[in-house]
């Protein structure tokens, strides 16, 4: 026998395997398109809810669905016979959530907004002294402003803050506003009265899913933020694009304004929000 030939029977046998192997994976996809199906649907259906929402057999979707009651994925209710994710899909879906950092996922955003519009864009989250930046991108030409990160911006003014003080209803943070704007009350006449502004802004996010201003919080800056929410729905950071007043388009509708939102969505959707 030539010392390069393969013997007979592993010859045979490699084709066995590689049935093998895809017959795992084809399994492995089943397991996974019954879980999901069972999230899309609110973490539970019955057997023919999920077998039509799949598109499968109902009886090839029992044989999983028995398979994943035996491992605590699923479990089935004895009085409605409707199928629900177990504990250990739950506890799987923790570990998750304890990993949905928005600063790191939000780093893709930034480059992006960076690359394709060639702006300074930043992630701010909520700190001790109000909205606070802790990741920022700049293009090669950047526009030279005085906020980096770790800089606490204006609930009154930035498009960030604006943002904060219409979604973030925690009394803390109501209150941390409300001291801005009776200073500021002080020397020069607010924008509106509180409660009026926070109701102006709550309407503009929920119409447009954005805020955008122009020279407001600094001279010659104009600023498009969106809201970012976690798994709860929560506001838990807020991404925000800015540049020159003169060449930075703050339309609603407009290119700046579509990608700030889009971006904005894709980081919710990786910490777990539905957006539907």
């Amino acid at each position: 026998m030539n010392a390069l030939s393969a013997p007979d029977n592993l010859t045979a046998a490699t084709p066995a395997r590689s049935r093998e192997r895809r017959q795992s994976v084809q399994a492995a996809d089943t397991v996974v398109a019954v879980l999901k199906g069972l999230a899309g649907l609110g973490g539970g259906a019955s057997l023919t809810t999920l077998a039509a929402h799949l598109d499968e057999n109902p009886a090839k979707v029992h044989r999983y669905l028995v398979s994943l009651i035996d491992g605590g994925l699923v479990t089935q209710n004895a009085n409605t016979q409707q199928y629900t994710l177990g504990l250990e899909s739950m506890l799987i879906g923790l570990a998750a959530m304890r990993q949905a950092d928005p600063i790191r996922i939000a780093e893709p955003a930034l480059i992006h907004l960076r690359e394709h519009l060639g702006i300074t864009s930043f992630i701010a989250v909520m700190g001790n002294k109000g909205p606070t930046i802790v990741r920022m991108e700049e293009p090669s030409l950047p526009v030279t402003v005085n906020v980096r990160v770790g800089s606490v911006l204006s609930f009154l003014w930035s498009a960030t803050g604006r943002v904060f003080l219409g979604l973030h209803d925690e009394p803390a943070v109501r209150a941390l506003a409300r001291q801005e704007f009776d200073t500021l009350g002080e020397t020069q006449d607010p924008p509106a009265p509180f409660d009026t502004l926070v109701t102006q802004l709550q309407d503009e996010i929920s119409r447009f899913e954005c805020v955008c201003v122009r020279d407001t919080n600094l001279k010659g800056i104009s600023a498009v933020a969106a809201p970012v929410f976690n798994y709860a729905g929560q506001l838990t950071a807020v991404l925000t694009a800015l540049g020159a007043s003169g060449g930075f388009d703050t339309s609603l509708n407009g290119p700046i304004a579509v990608c700030v939102r889009q971006q904005a969505q894709l980081i919710s959707q990786q910490l777990g929000y539905n957006i539907a």
